[in-house]
């Protein structure tokens, strides 16, 4: 069984067989509205070096134990300039037992026919929506269409006192996204069968 949870802003861990990922950690105090990622891992990626998203604080344990998933990784930029505003940024892809998940990281462009062909068939995209730093909300609708993905999960928005004040809402992003489902907590069992929809996990 794979699970996802969702930490706030851009960090998720994914589970399975005793193994855990934790993707886009940020540093304690850092984004507002959140507190600090209290979560170990046994592996942590970063899709860019910032507070945000890069912090290497996150305590891995020093027991290795066989790794279940394959990560393969896209470069892409931060901006759409080709990096030369906000530099670098990765697309990581995690699959485990066929199934593929895609967390785009801080990705602040479109992706050309190469890259969506690279990332192949998805089952779930974690995708950025805020603007500002990355794609807006209709950028990342548009994307995420073109992607064909069953499950679309924005992240990196402002709800609420959660988030940075520059970022669009959640809200903006699901009036183009109608028939979304929105989840009572922060955490998805991920499965080959998922129906295709956009899901709003919820903070605790």
């Amino acid at each position: 069984m794979l699970k996802l949870t969702w930490l706030g802003h851009a960090c998720f861990a994914l589970e399975a067989d005793g193994y855990r990922i934790l993707l886009d950690p940020y540093a304690p105090g850092y984004v507002p509205g959140l507190g600090a990622v209290e979560m170990s891992a046994n592996r942590v990626l970063c899709s860019h070096d910032h507070e945000d998203h890069g912090w290497k604080g996150v305590p891995v344990p020093l027991n290795e134990i066989h790794c279940p998933f394959t990560v393969s990784t896209l470069p892409s930029f931060h901006d759409d300039a080709m990096g030369s505003k906000r530099g670098l940024n990765t697309i990581h892809i995690i699959e485990y037992n066929g199934i593929r998940v895609a967390h785009l990281g801080d990705l602040g462009h479109d992706l050309d026919e190469d890259d969506i062909a690279r990332l192949g068939d998805l089952d779930v995209v974690l995708i950025p929506i805020g603007g500002t730093y990355t794609l807006d909300c209709q950028q990342a609708s548009d994307l995420a269409d073109k992607l064909q993905v069953k499950t679309v999960i924005p992240m990196h928005y402002r709800r609420g006192e959660v988030g940075f004040e520059v970022l669009q809402t959640l809200q903006e992003f699901l009036i183009l996204r109608p028939g979304h489902q929105e989840m009572p907590g922060n955490r998805l069992e991920i499965t080959d069968d998922m129906p295709e929809t956009t899901v709003v996990l919820n903070l605790k």
